[in-house]
């Protein structure tokens, strides 16, 4: 992946000295509030070695996310096939909490929106989220991403036994939009 520039960020792939991070916000109770589950170390470290890959053989994936003025790696945001609709690309992103609340996410994202469809050429992109995510639905919406309600889902790797995780949002960019604004 060639890096991507923004005004206050960097956003590259995954590198070795990202791996203490990246377990901290799969593991956080804050960052994974909408999320079933946990990653120990193990876990963590599986997971980012099939990103940093995934990127390596496209070119893009949920990338790491770096302050360019102090090299401080803060989580990702990235663009990412998925398969809750086939042939889809979603974006997303999972910060530590100490880097919330400053368009950290929304910038990269703006970044990566860029990319995707000027670039890799994509026609649209997705973002999903539990339904009462509001930190992550607020981001899809500066992004100018719309929400479709006849797409809002229940979410099926989410097991029966965290139900109020199950339903989740659908929000969605054309590139003929992206373009418009």
């Amino acid at each position: 992946m060639t890096p991507i520039l923004t005004e206050r960020l960097i956003l590259r792939n995954w590198e070795e000295r990202d791996r203490p991070l990246f377990h901290r916000i799969n593991s956080d109770e804050r960052v994974m509030e909408f999320f079933p589950f946990r990653r120990d170390r193990a876990r963590s470290d599986a997971l980012m070695d099939r990103l940093r890959a995934g990127i390596r053989q496209r070119g893009y994936g949920f990338s790491a996310v770096e302050i360019a003025a102090t090299g401080e790696c803060m989580g990702f945001v990235g663009l990412h096939p998925t398969t809750i609709e086939s042939g889809s690309t979603e974006i997303g992103w999972r910060l530590a909490p100490e880097y919330w609340g400053f368009g950290y996410a929304t910038e990269a994202a703006q970044a990566l929106l860029s990319f995707g469809f000027e670039t890799v050429g994509l026609a649209e992109v997705i973002s999903f989220a539990v339904w009462n995510n509001h930190r992550s639905t607020a981001v899809m919406r500066r992004l100018g991403m719309r929400a479709d309600p006849a797409a809002d889902f229940d979410h099926p790797d989410i097991p029966e036994t965290h139900p109020q995780l199950k339903r989740h949002v659908m929000y969605r960019l054309s590139r003929s939009d992206w373009r418009s604004r």
